[in-house]
């Protein structure tokens, strides 16, 4: 294996923004849970989640930081976790993840996970809220609004949730709900009402047509960060519909408003790279798709999606749910999978040393501070400057405080 290059360097001491993550577990797992949690799918019968890329890289690069040998049986491997507990295993693995600011979204919560302030507290980190837009929406039909108030009670709730101290951003998972070949056009008042009026039972999940437009223009109208999940995702998705593709018509119309994050993406991350190259206000990551083809194929994943991507509209985060392993592997994976590709262009004269680092710097810290402002650009201390020239964390601010369009 080569020497690691000035690029290798760089990232491995850049402080990195994971820009959208879920809490980790706050109890100790047992061997099927913990296993069921390395997954998008689950631990079925004969198929161990441990025999997957995402699993072999668990064991590969996070057994040594439970001070267990490289490649340990899974046993081993859990047993040595439950040994330590829960806490002590958050804390090593999202300390060992080296970023200095997490977005977490905390609006999907099946079993206890950290708060944002616990996540922050165990990694020595600032953390922020991304607001779920959905529950929010659930929670007013929940309580039996009349159908001619939804639109307004659902405005108001969805502002007073994102005026919560540390929130930066509003997300939504319509591709779960509807998918993305969505009519384009705001919804009238008169179509909420109606739906709202006749909208079925669902379980609950808002997964009404309209009414799922209408979430995703208020989120539009709250005038933050727009973050949509597209692509990978567990069996409760139609993957088909979660291509990133089918919001052209949408994203014409959603242009000049709001930042609207592509989250995840892959198989769909060529389709994403695309918007993000003709939509001023499109940007993407590839999330989970880097521990979940592991350090052997991430960066395949990540040259695919930087064929066209321009530098300064990809980001990174790892969404890591449940197990605080994968806040730690996504990282891992990004560093080696980035520096790799820019250390090859490097040395391949295609790209100049500081040019490198100038895109290693943006990709993994400094375009989310520069989409999402404070406190994600202030994490700790003044804003830090770009290599190459003025300070990029602190965005251009409208009249009402809030973070303009910052391409």
């Amino acid at each position: 294996m080569a020497a690691p290059g000035p690029v290798h360097e760089a990232l491995a001491a850049l402080p990195l923004v994971d820009h959208h993550c879920h809490g980790a577990v706050t109890a100790d797992l047992t061997a099927g849970r913990f296993a069921s949690l390395l997954t998008e799918g689950a631990a079925w019968p004969g198929v161990s989640p441990f025999d997957t890329p995402a699993g072999v890289a668990v064991r590969r690069h996070c057994a040594p930081l439970l001070d267990l040998p490289r490649h340990a049986p899974p046993a081993d491997y859990v047993a040595r976790r439950a040994e330590l507990g829960w806490r002590e295993v958050n804390r090593r693995f999202l300390t060992a993840a080296g970023a200095e600011v997490f977005c977490v979204d905390t609006g999907f919560a099946p079993q206890p996970l950290t708060t944002p302030a616990e996540l922050a507290a165990a990694a020595g980190a600032t953390a922020c809220e991304v607001v779920r837009l959905e529950r929010v929406a659930e929670a007013v039909l929940a309580r039996g609004v009349e159908a001619g108030e939804y639109a307004a009670v659902f405005r108001a709730a969805a502002e007073e949730a994102v005026r919560r101290p540390g929130v930066v951003a509003v997300k939504s998972v319509a591709a779960y709900r509807t998918g993305f070949a969505l009519d384009p056009e705001r919804p009238t008042d008169a179509e909420v009402t109606r739906a709202a009026r006749h909208r079925p039972a669902h379980g609950g999940r808002l997964a009404d047509p309209v009414l799922v437009r209408h979430l995703l223009w208020t989120a539009v109208d709250l005038g933050l960060p727009l973050q949509l999940h597209t692509g990978f995702g567990d069996a409760d998705l139609r993957l088909h519909r979660a291509d990133p593709a089918l919001l052209t018509d949408w994203l014409h119309r959603t242009a000049g408003t709001v930042p609207v994050l592509l989250l995840r993406c892959w198989p769909y991350h060529r389709q994403a790279a695309y918007l993000s190259a003709v939509f001023e206000h499109v940007y993407l990551d590839v999330g989970l798709a880097l521990h979940h083809t592991g350090p052997a194929r991430c960066r395949a994943v990540l040259e695919e999606a930087l064929e066209v991507t321009p530098f300064r509209k990809l980001l990174y985060s790892s969404d890591a749910y449940g197990v605080a392993e994968f806040h730690y592997l996504g990282a891992l994976c990004f560093r080696r999978g980035l520096a790799g590709l820019l250390q090859d262009r490097v040395d391949a004269d295609e790209l100049s040393p500081a040019d490198a680092l100038r895109i290693a710097d943006w990709t993994g810290r400094d375009n989310a501070r520069r989409l999402y402002g404070p406190p994600v650009s202030e994490p700790e201390g003044p804003p830090v400057a770009d290599r190459d020239g003025p300070s990029m964390s602190e965005p251009a601010r409208d009249p009402g405080g809030r973070p303009t369009r910052k391409v």
